[in-house]
């Protein structure tokens, strides 16, 4: 990874259309690898990294020969779930490193021989455990990505890519993984997220189109798309959403259609010259930035894309953000038409006797009902508050904050004093929660309760309820309560 390369990147992905490649697994398979070569670990693509870089090797020089400006990495899988099934989560920086260098290698080769810069994007794939769904912790991905991460940036990637994201909560973890990679090593990569909309309409666990943007942009993302599940036409009506209120740029990588089952497998209907038209459709349509190929995708579909989009400019867009929280599954605007934003208190172990009795019996059902109740009667967000003075708050809250956020299709405002509480809500939900609250109470100094929320709060892309309490207390005047909210705007929105 050099500074300069990573910056001509940004600025190719800003002024032009820039194109990736496509299907990398099928042309690996195609090659009929051994058992030997997968070292007895039968279809761990990222063992052949090191095995039979040759292999690798080949798959992106092909893609290079059609002329795409950059190529992924072959390391969809070298994460903690997919590695751990095969028993060798320890490799995830050694395969990671040897994905990135193989593909650094065959980059910078075709920029000698052609002199036009080519692009290596650092793939991290999803896996196959949903931390929403209890198969694995935040914590504990999020790591492992962050290895990933460090292996991809050691190994020459000049972009993090976190692809076919299934589960809100996963990706979130991924790209705060990738974020600690990058501060640990210094390093100021591009990070991209790539989300998977299925045939049904949302991502695989409900999360409309919406809710995605809303979770993931905070996070200081450079760059939001669509991959794998389904054709271009399926992810028209996802991209016109993006390109409508995504305040960043734009990705999209499709399957070659949707595909038919035949006897010699699924087969993908989609031709080069169709793939071609879609992409340069959402060019100059939706404005994206980033075009490639997911499965059932050639090098032949990326030559006829390079051949009709690479000297095009991404339209012009004209976004208009909504600021708001998300649930799991859609988002809601702060600023509400018809009616002030309504956080239901029913579930706030201090507010409500029904709640709190319920959360101390341990009768986690009859407070997921409490919460259900709220939202059939017109909340907008649900405040979640479990301080209950002898009770384990870390351990309440990673129980109910884990069934709200599959329960509940309205945002959590996460309600607590305790900043490791907070913190645990925030490690199990998906969508875009807002912390209640921050002051100045204790002041602002570094390890002060500002400091410590605010810090968290940027780091998951959290919004904040700011009060108007300082040093000397609660604000009692129209001019103190102005004055310590044009403070608290000027620390919570300056650099």
């Amino acid at each position: 990874m050099t500074p300069s390369r990573s910056a001509d990147l940004r600025e190719a992905l800003a002024t032009r259309v820039v194109v990736a490649d496509g299907a990398m697994g099928t042309m690996l398979q195609a090659q009929d690898p051994s058992m030997e070569d997968f070292q007895q670990l039968e279809g761990c693509n990222e063992v052949l990294n090191v095995t039979r870089p040759d292999i690798v090797r080949s798959v992106h020089a092909a893609y290079f020969d059609a002329g795409v400006d950059c190529v992924e990495t072959n390391t969809f899988g070298a994460n903690h779930a997919a590695l751990g099934e095969y028993g060798i989560t320890e490799r995830i920086f050694e395969l990671s490193e040897a994905g990135a260098r193989i593909a650094r290698e065959t980059a910078d080769d075709f920029t000698r021989r052609t002199g036009r810069q080519r692009w290596v994007l650092g793939s991290m794939g999803p896996g196959t455990k949903l931390p929403t769904l209890g198969h694995t912790t935040f914590a504990a991905i999020r790591d492992a990505y962050q290895r990933n991460a460090e292996g991809l940036v050691t190994g020459g990637a000049d972009a993090l890519l976190v692809e076919t994201a299934q589960d809100l909560l996963q990706a979130k973890a991924a790209l705060l993984g990738a974020r600690r990679a990058l501060d640990a090593l210094g390093a100021d990569l591009p990070l991209i997220c790539s989300v998977t909309v299925e045939t049904t309409g949302t991502m695989l666990l409900g999360s409309e189109i919406g809710a995605a943007l809303t979770a993931l942009e905070p996070l200081g993302i450079d760059m939001i798309g669509l991959n794998c599940a389904t054709g271009p036409a399926e992810m028209s009506e996802h991209l016109r959403h993006l390109s409508h209120h995504a305040g960043i740029l734009l990705s999209c990588m499709p399957n070659a259609g949707l595909p038919a089952l035949t006897k010699e497998g699924a087969r993908y209907p989609l031709t080069p010259a169709e793939l071609a038209d879609a992409q340069e459709g959402f060019v100059r349509e939706y404005g994206v930035s980033l075009v490639g190929g997911c499965c059932g995708t050639t090098p032949e579909h990326l030559r006829q894309v390079v051949e009709r989009v690479r000297e095009q400019s991404p339209a012009e867009r004209d976004p208009r953000p909504e600021p708001g929280a998300a649930s799991l599954y859609q988002s809601v605007p702060f600023r509400q038409d018809t009616s002030y934003l309504a956080i239901g208190e029913r579930t706030n172990a201090n507010g409500s006797r029904k709640f709190r009795e319920a959360m101390l019996e341990g009768r986690w059902d009859d407070c997921v009902e409490m919460a259900r109740e709220q939202i059939r009667e017109g909340a907008h967000m649900l405040d979640l508050c479990v301080d209950y003075v002898g009770r384990d708050g870390v351990a309440d809250m990673e129980e109910l904050a884990g069934r709200f956020a599959t329960a509940s299709t309205l945002p959590i405002v996460l309600d607590s004093t305790e900043v490791e509480v907070i913190r645990a809500g925030l490690e199990k939900l998906g969508g875009r929660a807002v912390i209640n609250s921050v002051n100045y109470e204790d002041g602002d100094g570094p390890e002060s309760r500002f400091a410590r929320v605010t810090a968290l709060a940027r780091e998951h892309g959290a919004a904040l309820i700011a009060l108007t309490i300082d040093e000397e207390g609660q604000a009692r005047t129209a001019e103190k309560k102005v004055e310590i909210a044009e403070r608290l705007i000027a620390d919570l929105t300056g650099n």
